[in-house]
């Protein structure tokens, strides 16, 4: 029997969201849907620090401050916000690839007009493992893309819509891509500290 020298673990450090959901660490992630900056304040919510929020300078919808502690919770709020907004398109990924490359910040976000290419991407995974050797922070990057979204080689890709009741705010989240998981979707219900997710 031949034993290998090097074995290979599928298995990164990751963040645990809403007690279920697995993002790993110093990778970037994908959230399309009509309720994308939701899931986006779900992240803000999870980690502690600084987070930076990129978006065209020309996007006409902007975060408003006083809906955002619904969804994250007092504790990180809007005032742990920076934003940065680019007035040139191709600005838009350099600025997350730096900001990944410094280490400095846990969570960078970036509010994309379009998915994009494959090339990119692998510089922005490659970027945020950079940044995990160099700064305080293993950071997570997130991209929020219009329609279905769809950028390739992501480490994950999400889609979540808003299914409120008259009764109580819910979401349909799904996970439609992830190297190590299969496709899945679930109910999400409560609010910052008692969030129910139920599988469908």
């Amino acid at each position: 029997m031949t034993i290998p020298l090097l074995t290979r673990s599928s298995h990164r450090p990751a963040l645990r969201l809403l007690g279920a959901l697995d993002l790993p660490f110093a990778r970037l992630h994908e959230c399309a849907g009509p309720a994308r900056h939701s899931f986006a304040m779900l992240l803000i919510g999870a980690l502690r620090g600084p987070v930076l929020w990129i978006a065209p300078e020309w996007a006409s919808d902007h975060l408003n401050p006083d809906g955002i502690c619904p969804l994250t919770g007092a504790e990180n709020g809007p005032e742990t916000l920076i934003f940065v907004t680019p007035d040139r398109r191709e600005d838009l990924l350099w600025c997350m690839e730096e900001a990944l490359r410094s280490g400095t910040a846990p969570l960078i976000i970036a509010d994309l007009p379009e998915p994009p290419a494959l090339t990119p991407v692998r510089r922005l995974h490659l970027a945020a493992e950079e940044g995990a050797a160099r700064g305080p922070h293993r950071p997570l990057g997130l991209i929020l893309t219009p329609g279905e979204g769809g950028a390739p080689g992501v480490e994950t890709r999400w889609h979540m819509a808003p299914a409120h009741t008259p009764e109580a705010s819910c979401w349909h989240l799904t996970r439609r891509r992830a190297r190590t998981a299969p496709p899945a979707a679930w109910h999400l219900t409560g609010q910052p500290g008692a969030w129910a997710l139920k599988q469908t």
